[in-house]
């Protein structure tokens, strides 16, 4: 998809772009852009669900305005892997470990989800800053929205565990995995623009940090 974020003064307001099941234990994975004082840089905050628990957020800067014009926001998710992606440059990686008891969103059909709402009590700065109503209306834009994916019909995927077939002639996606410049792309943003990782919070995790934080996995 295509956003172009809400300009300005967007402090106190969230654009969310997301998957999500339905129910208790739901699965979701997130894009959510957290407004700010005008001239304030936006922060894109990611997280990922499994069996109904998130608690996984990354924070990032970006590296341009987002307000200003459109760029594209992707999300692949395959049975082994949940990539998020920036302008095609990958950003973030939820690597399926299920091995050592990590729940990963695979089980559970997911729909698409849009919306733009009032989060003032924590979005920006922690709740410090509220949402200025004498800026209204906020708006955000999308276009370009382009998906390929496997469909869920009367209780079965159209993507079998060893044949995926989906919309589209091409099923890259379903093995897709991160090369070695993709991955060098990924570090370099992490680097210079994370400012939040749920992997290094230890005071969060006081009984000690999720297990997939340690996992030494090889892709």
């Amino acid at each position: 998809m295509q956003l172009k974020l809400v300009p300005g003064n967007s402090a106190g307001t969230v654009t969310a772009y997301y998957l999500s099941s339905q129910g208790p234990t739901h699965d979701e994975i997130d894009f959510e852009f957290l407004g700010n004082l005008s001239g304030d840089p936006y922060i894109l905050h990611t997280n990922v669900f499994g069996q109904g628990k998130g608690n996984r957020e990354q924070q990032f800067y970006l590296w341009f305005d987002p307000t200003a014009d459109f760029h594209t926001y992707s999300i692949l998710w395959n049975p082994q892997r949940i990539i998020f992606s920036v302008d095609g440059t990958p950003i973030r990686e939820f690597k399926n470990s299920e091995s050592i008891g990590v729940p990963y969103p695979k089980n559970q059909p997911m729909r698409i989800y849009s919306s733009l709402w009032n989060a003032d009590d924590w979005a920006t700065r922690g709740g410090l800053i509220k949402t200025d109503w004498t800026q209204a209306p906020f708006t955000a834009s999308y276009r370009n929205f382009n998906a390929d994916a496997c469909i869920w019909s009367s209780g079965a995927s159209s993507c079998s565990s060893n044949t995926p077939t989906s919309t589209s002639t091409s099923t890259d996606w379903y093995s897709q995995e991160l090369d070695s410049t993709s991955q060098e792309r990924m570090k370099w943003v992490q680097k210079n623009y994370m400012i939040y990782n749920y992997c290094t919070d230890t005071k969060r995790f006081p009984q000690g940090l999720p297990p997939e934080c340690t996992a030494t996995t090889t892709s």
